[in-house]
């Protein structure tokens, strides 16, 4: 019965136990192996001898008090069975309990006979047996005359063919049943069915006979008959004994043993109590048999609860199960319980009520009882976070190689040494280094990369605006301190340039040298939603978004150098003079890293977190050096290759004659006698000297340094200093005036 339940899913049933040894005993040996295997006792009632039917009906309702045991084992005789279907019957809840009945309930058709309704959906068991033809012969051929020696055989007698020994006429207060005459036949036509017991009776006779053989062996041995003198007073405890440990084969055909308590074999038929089609009948549903591994055989195909006409089990449990992920907070009875989630969806169920938190790294399985690693991932190359980035770079560094092989064909033509070769080149690599950095951001994180990372990230940038600040300084020095003085200005000439180019990349460098010693480049994992079953991991460099941004504050002091020193120099009329150029690249670099913070830190706490950050510092970078090589090279290269009449130098006649020109718009205020000033073109260069001061000595200028604006596409020349007026030009280029 306790099998059955756990088959069947009852973990919580009721039992009712008629007063007596039979009913309480069993109710007691069930309730103890149901402890055992996990189900539960709700309520448990005894039917006292000579029980009213108000006292049934208090049985059904105090069971009804805990509805969720449906299911009711049943220890009681035949009359309490019946009483107790009636009264459920009468008070309409008869379908509501799932009756298991004892053997005593088997496949008796009195205990439901005119209640059946009620009873419909029992399940009962009964002692497996097989019908014994020899006692069939025996029992239908006995006669109240020839069975003088069974006291209640009379007794039978009567009650089978509804008759009395005892002549009472009916009119003198009999019962009016007819006198028995003994002379019809037990048969199967008569009613007859054999008693499913009596295979047992015939096994323990034997049983019996067996212990006493083998007792007797034992103790009169050599003696073929008869009985030996240890055996006139037979032992009790020492028969038992015997009892005990015969083996053999019933009369049924199956093998007849005692285990160590006492205990026959154990085999049992189990049917279920069913309406089929109007007719109620008791059918076979499966078998129970202790000498088997798995001892209950049931079908669960045949079964037919009432109500459903299916073999879907109903329920007969305090608490359902939990859902995964939810532990058991227990109540006063062991198979009662409220459901309730971990606190962190980062807990695993160590058991079934105790939550435990997954080591790091590791978030619950799929049923929350395990832990598995949670998912490392890193940015695809195959993403579209990804390939947008490369591309674009890819198409970049094509663009710098063509501009770079451009600037090399023509590296002797006046644009290209206008323009400072040298720093262009210095700021080609820098751009080319800009777009490289696609590729190293986006490979995985390692110890390597990441140190890569730091080194590289900031370099191009630092190349790219090291050039350009020198170049406006150089733009911005010319000019003004030519306000000022006669004197040259220093530090102009392209070695000068790359010197200080190659100093102010150097603080970049050693910034970064710093930063490897004291924080050794590694990779750590951050767990992203780790409250969320979607939790990831994501491998990065050990460097903190903060601290990131920090390592680039370098360059954007470059860069606002640059743009204050466009600034200043934004007036200078040349078409040929970069400031313009270099000013609107700063205002649009400046404009690309201001959108770049909030992006960065905005998403700090997005999903995709890794993805668009890295995706955005790519693209800043990439647009910085996009921005350089479109405002600073695309009107160059335009200029080489499609406007090459522009290329060329004028003759020293015109050139000498656009300086004097330039000198008398742009000075008008010194009138007093100034010393003069010689200024002559020679080879392409101009040649500065003073009569009046002979400690002056000859400047030489390159006059690809000194163009700075152009009239009907002839250059005009910016050197020295300001003139204030222009005395002579001669045709031989000898210009004098006064400085």
């Amino acid at each position: 019965m306790v099998d059955l339940a756990k088959e069947l899913g009852w973990t919580y049933v009721s039992t009712i136990a008629s007063e007596g040894n039979y009913g309480e005993s069993g109710v007691e040996t069930f309730a103890a192996r149901a402890r055992q295997n996990g189900v539960c006792i709700a309520a448990s009632e005894k039917i006292d001898r000579h029980a009213s039917d108000e006292t049934f009906e208090d049985i059904i309702e105090y069971l009804g008090k805990t509805p969720k045991a449906r299911a009711v084992i049943v220890f009681a005789d035949e009359d309490d069975l019946k009483k107790l279907i009636a009264a459920a019957k009468r008070l309409g809840v008869g379908s509501h309990f799932l009756w298991v009945g004892s053997d005593s309930w088997g496949t008796k058709v009195t205990p439901v006979e005119g209640q059946e309704e009620a009873a419909e959906g029992a399940i009962t068991i009964l002692f497996k047996s097989q019908t014994i033809p020899g006692f069939d012969r025996y029992f239908t051929k006995l006669k109240p005359e020839n069975n003088r020696r069974d006291v209640w055989f009379e007794e039978y007698w009567e009650s089978h063919f509804n008759c009395r020994f005892d002549n009472i006429p009916s009119n003198t207060g009999g019962d009016g049943l007819q006198k028995c005459t003994g002379k019809k036949t037990i048969s199967t036509a008569s009613g007859f069915v054999q008693e499913g017991k009596v295979q047992f009776v015939v096994d323990s006779v034997y049983a019996m006979a067996y212990a006493l053989h083998d007792m007797r062996n034992d103790l009169c041995p050599g003696t073929t008959s008869g009985l030996c003198e240890e055996m006139e007073h037979v032992n009790g405890k020492q028969f038992l004994e015997y009892i005990r440990n015969v083996t053999f084969t019933g009369i049924g055909g199956d093998t007849v043993a005692f285990n160590a308590k006492g205990d026959g074999p154990g085999r049992y038929d189990i049917f279920q109590y069913q309406n089929n089609n109007g007719i109620y009948q008791y059918v076979p549903i499966g078998t129970w048999d202790d000498s088997r591994h798995r001892r209950l055989s049931l079908t669960s195909s045949l079964l037919h609860w009432p109500g459903n006409g299916t073999m879907t089990s109903p329920t007969s449990i305090c608490s359902s199960d939990c859902a995964p992920g939810e532990r058991k907070i227990q109540q006063a009875s062991a198979c009662c319980w409220v459901c309730q989630r971990c606190e962190r969806t980062t807990q695993r169920l160590k058991d079934e009520s105790t939550c435990e938190e997954c080591p790091v790294g590791q978030k619950p399985g799929a049923n929350w009882t395990t832990c598995e690693d949670i998912r490392i991932r890193s940015v695809s190359w195959t993403s579209l976070y990804s390939s947008i980035p490369i591309v674009f770079s890819v198409l970049g560094i094509l663009v710098v190689a063509t501009v770079a092989g451009i600037y090399k064909v023509y590296s002797d033509t006046p644009v290209v040494r206008a323009s400072g070769r040298e720093l262009s080149y210095v700021l080609l690599a820098g751009i080319f280094l800009c777009y490289c950095m696609t590729f190293i951001l986006l490979s995985p994180p390692s110890p390597t990369t990441c140190c890569v990372t730091r080194i590289f990230l900031g370099l191009g940038l630092a190349m790219c605006y090291s050039a350009l600040l020198i170049k406006t300084n150089r733009i911005y020095r010319i000019f003004e301190d030519g306000k000022k003085s006669a004197k040259a200005v220093k530090w102009i000439s392209p070695k000068s340039q790359l010197i200080f180019c190659a100093l102010f990349v150097s603080i970049q460098l050693f910034a970064v040298v710093v930063w490897l010693v004291v924080d050794p480049p590694d990779t750590y994992v951050e767990y992203t939603a780790i409250d969320s079953p979607d939790a990831v991991g994501v491998r990065r460099c050990n460097v903190s978004d903060t601290s990131l941004v920090i390592s680039l504050a370098y360059n954007m002091l470059l860069v606002i150098l640059c743009t204050v020193y466009a600034f200043m120099t934004r007036n200078i009329p040349s078409s040929y003079n970069e400031s313009k150029y270099i000013a609107f690249s700063m205002y649009t670099t400046c404009i690309v890293w201001l959108a770049f913070i909030p992006i960065f830190f905005g998403t700090a706490h997005s999903p995709e977190k890794m993805q668009i950050q890295v995706t955005t510092l790519t693209v800043s970078i990439s647009m910085s050096g996009t921005v350089s090589l479109a405002c600073l090279f695309a009107p160059k290269v335009y200029i080489i290759l499609f406007q090459p009449h522009k290329n060329v130098r004028a003759s020293s006649a015109t050139k000498a004659a656009m300086v004097a020109k330039r000198w008398q718009q742009v000075a008008r205020k010194r009138s007093e006698q100034r010393p003069s000033v010689s200024v002559v073109m020679r080879n392409g260069d101009l040649e500065v000297s003073s009569p009046d001061q002979p400690e002056m000595d000859i400047q030489k200028l390159p006059s690809s340094d000194t163009i700075v604006s152009d009239s009907d596409g002839k250059p005009v020349y910016r050197f020295g200093a300001l003139a204030d007026r222009t005395t002579a030009v001669a045709e031989t280029g000898v210009l004098t005036t006064n400085v």
